[in-house]
């Protein structure tokens, strides 16, 4: 009996786990197909989320370039307007563009000619004899002394280098005053906003694809393996890969079958692709460890029955449910003793383990934790007990010192309170997120129930870090590590509009006198070395009163509070000048200097709404310092012309 019983039972038992393996098949197929589905997806919305935002970047680049550049234009022509004893030989147009920041300098008088210019080649061009000076002459036309043109850039006529210029109108006579620049900037940032520079850059898994397709023409717009290869494969043909929009498998190069996953953003398709082989090689190892661990159970299911089977179920079965019906009530105390011959000393001792096993649940279960690898902890306890279940990954996840662990687990009550001193306080903006430590965030769900408390903790310490890094790129400058203009506007817009009666604030708009002259001598590097040290300087300023940011280029802002008059807020100005003063920029071995940055600010109360004027302000108090002299800073008056002020070492 006992024999055929085991035969019958292997049998059954092994039927099923060969359902099982084909069921697992099948659905760890479509999971890991889905899963890489998926991968694609996400990696495609990266794509277009980069695009967006280098696109994003580009729009803020030449609306903020533009405004400057007009505000130069329009210096100019004021300069123009109101010296009239200004000499206009090239000398003095070269002097004044480099006064103004700005690569060319030319005056167009009312016949279209350009009559002075900082470049001697450009005088006596008519502005009609190209396309692109001729745009310019509307001007002429234009009855509003207000006038002006923005071009975009594009070769200039004279040499075919590729300029922006801007024009404005002359005030009382008819002409008008264009300076130029040379885009250098815009052009590296339409450059990244490119598929093959963001596929250059974007990490792939081993055999993974990544491309874009125009899903006008069909061609390849960017690889993540280069631009240098034939596109010829089934898989890259557009016709195919719209048939790929929820997975499919298409054939690849030497016959090599791959899983195509594509998605449509507008006119372009982003698409990737791995080689089938990998998928399967996922699958086939999957399902041989359900396999390993299936035909493990199996013999212990089939050990267990032949061990139990050997049991004669004869006289004082009775007295055994009795003991079992005490052990279900709860009493795990009962034990079953029954030794009227061995068979029933055997079952007895059976239950009795049985009744151990679930006394000993939470090694169970922190072995199971344990063999899954996922980080990933229980607890469970009564107030008012003497004992705390927890698995062994919550004194890490925690990061608590051993000895406090055993001390914690030792008193429900006390680590019920160390418990919610740590929740009291969820990460801002998530739920159920707290820090732990510097580099430790973690997830705890708890539950109340007749029992007691339940709780889970996960680590999610590499999904909060990565989110912070990225606020921190959207609200930080990469080069200097201040904070971006919007940013640091809406930063100081929430101090201005929740100002004390008793307290001001200010606005202060600073320029780096000569930075063109110091990339043109020294290059780009030592360029950058100089407006990383300028912004060393900011960010060294003490937080409670200030906050700093880069505009753009060589412009950067602060916004100073927590004041209480004009002569204290002088006082910031003058403490940031000071340490500036102190902190000289190594530009060569044989030559080092002190930044020079001029400055203009604007003090506003709580009657002062709008960032937005209050830097308009500070931008007309600069461009007044900068007409003047460099090195200076003043305040914004309303109705009277103040003089700089000087620097604290002049």
């Amino acid at each position: 009996m006992q024999k055929t019983f085991v035969k019958y039972t292997a049998a059954i038992i092994t039927s099923a786990i060969l359902l099982i393996l084909f069921i697992n098949f099948l659905f760890m197929l479509q999971s890991l197909e889905s899963q890489q589905f998926s991968t694609f997806l996400t990696k495609s919305g990266q794509v277009m989320h980069i695009m967006e935002n280098n696109s994003d970047e580009l729009a803020e680049l030449n609306k903020s370039l533009d405004t400057d550049y007009l505000t130069r234009a329009r210096a100019a022509t004021y300069v123009m307007d109101h010296h009239k004893e200004i000499s206009m030989d090239v000398q003095q147009m070269q002097y004044l563009a480099e006064l103004l920041n700005v690569d060319e300098l030319h005056v167009i008088d009312e016949n279209g000619m350009i009559v002075s210019a900082s470049v001697s080649q450009y005088i006596g061009i008519d502005m009609d004899d190209h396309e692109q000076t001729r745009e310019f002459l509307s001007l002429l036309e234009n009855k509003d002394e207000d006038a002006y043109l923005i071009q975009e850039p594009q070769p200039n006529a004279a040499e075919g280098k590729v300029m922006k210029y801007i024009g404005v109108a002359r005030k009382g006579q008819k002409g008008f005053v264009q300076v130029g620049f040379e885009p250098v900037r815009q052009m590296e940032a339409q450059s990244r906003n490119t598929y093959e520079y963001i596929f250059s850059k974007f990490p792939t898994d081993v055999g993974e694809e990544l491309f874009a397709v125009d899903c006008t023409t069909g061609k390849i717009l960017g690889h993540s393996d280069g631009m240098d290869r034939q596109f010829s494969a089934e898989y890259y043909q557009l016709d195919e890969l719209k048939e790929c929009t929820g997975g499919a498998y298409k054939e690849g190069e030497n016959g090599r079958v791959m899983y195509v996953a594509a998605q449509q953003y507008g006119n372009v398709m982003i698409c990737g692709t791995v080689p089938r082989h990998q998928i399967f090689h996922k699958l086939w190892s999957n399902v041989l460890t359900t396999f390993i661990c299936l035909l493990l159970i199996e013999v212990a299911v089939l050990l267990l029955l032949n061990y139990l089977v050997r049991q004669k179920v004869v006289g004082g079965i009775h007295r055994i449910i009795g003991k079992l019906e005490a052990i279900t009530a709860g009493n795990l105390d009962t034990a079953v003793e029954e030794s009227g011959n061995p068979e029933f000393k055997k079952l007895s001792n059976g239950i009795n383990a049985m009744v151990k096993s679930i006394v000993s649940l939470s090694d169970r279960i922190s072995s199971i934790i344990k063999i899954s690898g996922i980080p990933l902890a229980a607890f469970e306890y009564e107030t008012g007990a003497g004992y705390v279940f927890a698995t062994p990954g919550l004194r890490q996840l925690l990061d608590i010192p051993e000895q406090t662990a055993e001390e914690l687990y030792c008193d429900p009550d006390l680590f019920d309170e160390y418990i919610h001193n740590i929740t009291k306080v969820p990460l801002k903006g998530e739920e159920d997120i707290y820090r732990v430590s510097d580099s430790q965030y973690v997830c705890i769900h708890m539950a109340e129930s007749s029992r007691g408390n339940l709780g889970v903790i996960t680590d999610v310490s590499d999904q909060v870090i990565q989110k912070i890094q990225m606020q921190y790129e959207n609200t930080h400058d990469p080069l200097t590590g201040l904070y971006k203009f919007p940013y640091f506007k809406d930063l100081a817009s929430e101090i201005l509009q929740s100002l004390p009666e008793d307290e001001i604030c200010a606005a202060v708009m600073m320029d780096l006198d000569s930075f063109k002259t110091i990339n043109d001598t020294y290059g780009h590097d030592i360029g950058d070395k100089y407006l990383e040290s300028f912004a060393k300087v900011m960010l060294s300023m003490p937080e409670e009163h200030y906050i700093t940011a880069r505009r753009s280029g060589d412009e950067f802002c602060m916004f100073i509070f927590h004041c209480h008059d004009v002569p204290e807020v002088r006082g910031y100005v003058n403490e940031f000048y000071k340490v500036l003063n102190e902190c000289p920029v190594i530009l060569s071995e044989t030559n080092n200097i002190v930044i020079s940055a001029s400055a203009g600010f604007a003090c506003a109360d709580g009657t002062q709404q709008s960032i937005t004027v209050l830097l308009n302000h500070a931008d007309e108090a600069l461009y007044e310092v900068k007409n003047e002299t460099k090195g200076r800073y003043r305040e914004y008056q309303q109705e009277t012309v103040q003089n700089p002020l000087p620097c604290p070492h002049d």
